[in-house]
């Protein structure tokens, strides 16, 4: 029984782990997770992978975030008014009219990568975004700092955090990529 109670204290700790460490290995394991996404994301809408997998390290705290965890949401877009999907509340930075902390709506997908594909798509296809579209996809810094120009982030420094991310972790590397989408085919029904 002892041994019982020892062995779920120490599994406790290691899972509440917030040591550098354990947040540079979360990292890791992120980008390794997520980075073919990122990269097939990159070819189909233009995003650079950098970009992406800075935002999902960033906004879901490398997949550890209560809206990550809970929504599968790695990119803390909010619901809008023409979401038609399912939805998760959470206190994030919307206030009400006394300036109190409201719950704020979150999109909430079934999968992560629903969560990318989503992320893609809002950035492609809504007009605040389209100057991000000029800059090529090898530009990360001007894709950081559009994002955050466009109002992507409450965040006054999301620009430079996101381009620290994409240096730190050599994210640039992912947006030379090649298409995963642009490779042959190898079936036994082919030949």
């Amino acid at each position: 029984m002892l041994n019982s109670l020892i062995l779920m204290v120490i599994a406790l700790a290691a899972s509440l782990d917030n040591s550098p460490e354990s947040r540079y290995k979360a990292k890791i394991d992120y980008i390794e997770t997520y980075k073919d996404v990122a990269i097939a994301e990159m070819h189909r809408t233009g995003i650079p992978a950098s970009i992406t997998l800075a935002q999902g390290l960033h906004e879901s705290q490398a997949g550890r975030s209560e809206l990550a965890k809970n929504a599968k949401n790695h990119f803390g877009i909010k619901c809008k008014s023409y979401w038609q999907g399912s939805t998760y509340y959470y206190k994030d930075d919307d206030f009400d009219k006394n300036k109190k902390l409201v719950e704020s709506c979150f999109r909430n997908y079934d999968t992560v990568l629903e969560s990318y594909i989503d992320h893609s798509n809002f950035l492609t296809f809504s007009s605040n975004y389209s100057i991000l579209f000029s800059y090529p996809k090898t530009d990360f810094a001007n894709w950081a700092w559009g994002l955050q120009n466009c109002g992507y982030a409450t965040d006054k420094n999301y620009a430079v955090k996101l381009i620290k991310l994409v240096e730190e972790f050599k994210l640039y590397e992912y947006d030379l990529a090649d298409n995963p989408w642009a490779q042959p085919v190898q079936s036994e029904m082919v030949k």
